[in-house]
């Protein structure tokens, strides 16, 4: 039997990433939640959501060819959200984690806020440009009701589909929204002679409990295979 295997790194897959996409993007979905008030947040807790993963942002979706099958396999083993409210000094590594919280990535928004002269190398005026980030995740703490927790870098999702798809595979995941729904940090570069550009980096999260992760066809939006708890891999036909 003839095995050929490729590997798709961010790049191809940012290439081959169709235009098939949930109802709405996470940015809208977040900054329509950012808008309400803070006492209406608890209305949101158990609201379903839907959520495309950029599988560019992460380079992390593998895919062997086997004939006329692939193996599809996203690594889950490094998307730890190190943020200080995910952090748990105390846990035991060898039963737990210390980042609870992991994450899916969705979407990168960046925006060119303009410039302003500055001298940050004395006789030497520079225009330097303004631009913040946002990044988009999808934050959850039951990633092992899908599989069981391993030291293995492979852990991740799984399936294996017809051989006609490569190329054109994608991910959608639901949850169900937890308090506080949703979370936000910032991080800030001030603009250098090396590096003339302000830059301002937000890490936005929805925080909810993953029920299902669908593997899609980008060219049409069908659903391939789903993975729900109790699973970490799915067949598609």
């Amino acid at each position: 039997m003839f095995f050929l295997r490729y590997i798709f790194t961010a790049t191809l897959v940012a290439v081959f990433f169709g235009p098939a996409q949930a109802a709405e993007t996470a940015e809208q979905q977040f900054n329509s939640i950012a808008r309400l008030p803070p006492e209406s947040l608890g209305t949101k807790i158990g609201q379903a959501i839907e959520v495309d993963v950029d599988l560019a942002a992460s380079g992390s979706l593998a895919v062997t060819v086997v004939g006329e099958r692939i193996d599809v396999l996203y690594r889950m083993a490094f998307n730890q959200i190190a943020e200080g409210w995910n952090w748990r000094p105390l846990a035991d590594p060898a039963v737990d984690d210390y980042y609870q919280f992991k994450f899916l990535p969705l979407q990168s928004v960046a925006v060119e806020r303009g410039a302003y002269e500055h001298e940050d190398k004395i006789g030497t005026p520079q225009q330097m440009k303004v631009t913040w980030r946002y990044d988009y995740f999808l934050a959850f703490a039951n990633l092992y009701d899908f599989y069981p927790r391993s030291v293995d870098d492979d852990a991740g999702f799984s399936a294996n589909l017809p051989a006609t798809q490569a190329g054109r595979v994608g991910m959608r995941a639901k949850a169900r929204l937890i308090e506080p729904v949703i979370s936000e940090s910032t991080t800030f570069w001030k603009a250098t002679y090396g590096k003339p550009t302000d830059f301002t980096l937000k890490k936005r999260y929805l925080l909810g409990a993953l029920e299902e992760v669908a593997f899609i066809d980008t060219a049409s939006g069908e659903v391939l295979c789903r993975i729900r708890p109790g699973q970490g891999r799915c067949t598609g036909r």
